[in-house]
């Protein structure tokens, strides 16, 4: 089986604020979205090209609470150092809150960063373990 691409998909509170957020804090883009289908509203956020994206969605009619727990992780590796330095800014500077993670492991070369909604992001500062 070859999956050819991975959607995290995550309610939240405030679709455009997420949005901007995400796109401040990680770089990335909007690669598209939907308005009110079946009252549900949404935007995927991406880096163009990239095998994965994001997708928050907001149902004004049935609100869904995000429920994230402290082990609930989006982690990305950023092994160059400058890169990650400058990424872990770009997050504070947007609005991300930095944590201490529930798993000291990713303190050790990392940092957990916290948006509104209680989901966490990791700031990975090496490779990913797993090619």
């Amino acid at each position: 089986m070859a999956i050819s691409q991975l959607r995290i998909a995550r309610p939240v509170t405030e679709l455009a604020a997420r949005s901007h957020l995400y796109q401040a804090g990680l770089g990335l883009e909007e690669l598209g979205g939907f308005t009110d289908h079946q009252g549900f509203s949404g935007v995927m956020l991406g880096y163009p090209g990239a095998a994965w994206h994001l997708e928050f969605t907001h149902c004004p009619a049935h609100p869904v609470s995000p429920a994230a727990t402290a082990e609930d992780l989006l982690v990305l590796y950023l092994p160059d150092e400058a890169e990650w330095a400058a990424r872990c800014r770009a997050m504070a500077q947007a609005g991300f809150r930095q944590t201490a993670a529930f798993n000291p492991y990713w303190d050790n070369a990392g940092r957990t960063f916290l948006d509104p909604d209680g989901y966490r992001t990791v700031l990975q500062r090496q490779r990913c373990p797993v090619t």
